[in-house]
């Protein structure tokens, strides 16, 4: 049964058009030829398997006896690879000034899943869209060269979080539902970015990174920093 649920997941509103247009091009094909006409199932169960948004379990904290609010959770916006962990300037449209912050980048190849969510619960304070290039989101420079939306998000705190989506070499299209004045809580969706790309989460001063370069996330649900810990910051190795 859980293998089941593992293959039938839901699927993203975005990606029945997708799906549907890899079908109909399918059927075209078994009309010229059978074997392409595989290939064309196989590239359709893909686009079926790319659009997937399963279900997540986001781990939260609650107040402990004294009625004391815990340390803020922040939690992969993205499925990836960690790509890098190291402090950069948050994008100038955000307004978030131009001292250095460090930069968790996640990086999402065509078989993860694409869907974006909010790290932390906070109100959407700000929303900033800029074109760019399309070189490999893997690239250092894609933060800054690539096309990307951005998002800065308050914490009743009064820390500030930056979220950035950013387009990668066959990603075309960058969706974020998100709005201005929104309330997003940790874990909920807000977007979706096709086909291969990057999120940035740009923390605030006192949080701490919480996974290592080369670790794989899980969107919504794997903790990737923590606010006013006395954990240090970790380290990693290949077991």
């Amino acid at each position: 049964m859980d293998t089941i649920r593992s293959v039938l997941v839901p699927i993203h509103r975005e990606g029945w058009k997708f799906i549907a247009i890899f079908a109909l091009v399918t059927l075209v094909l078994f009309w010229i030829a059978t074997p392409l006409g595989w290939i064309g199932v196989v590239l359709t169960a893909w686009c079926a398997y790319f659009f997937r948004d399963p279900p997540r379990v986001t781990p939260v904290r609650r107040p402990g006896p004294d009625g004391k609010a815990p340390n803020t959770l922040l939690i992969a916006p993205a499925d990836g690879v960690v790509q890098m962990i190291e402090r950069a300037v948050p994008p100038e449209e955000l307004g978030m000034g131009y001292d250095a912050r460090l930069r968790i980048s996640i990086f999402m190849n065509v078989f993860n899943v694409h869907v974006n969510r909010s790290p932390v619960d906070a109100s959407v304070a700000a929303l900033a869209y800029r074109p760019g290039k399309f070189l490999n989101a893997a690239l250092d420079k894609a933060s800054t060269d690539n096309e990307r939306m951005s998002m800065k998000l308050k914490l009743d705190s009064g820390k500030e979080v930056a979220v950035v989506q950013i387009a990668g070499l066959v990603a075309r299209r960058i969706l974020c539902e998100a709005r201005e004045g929104q309330v997003l809580k940790a874990g909920e969706r807000y977007g979706l970015i096709r086909f291969g790309s990057r999120v940035d989460v740009y923390l605030d001063d006192g949080m701490v990174p919480l996974v290592v370069v080369g670790q794989n996330t899980i969107g919504g649900e794997s903790v990737i920093a923590e606010d006013e810990t006395e954990e240090e910051a970790r380290s990693g190795e290949i077991r």
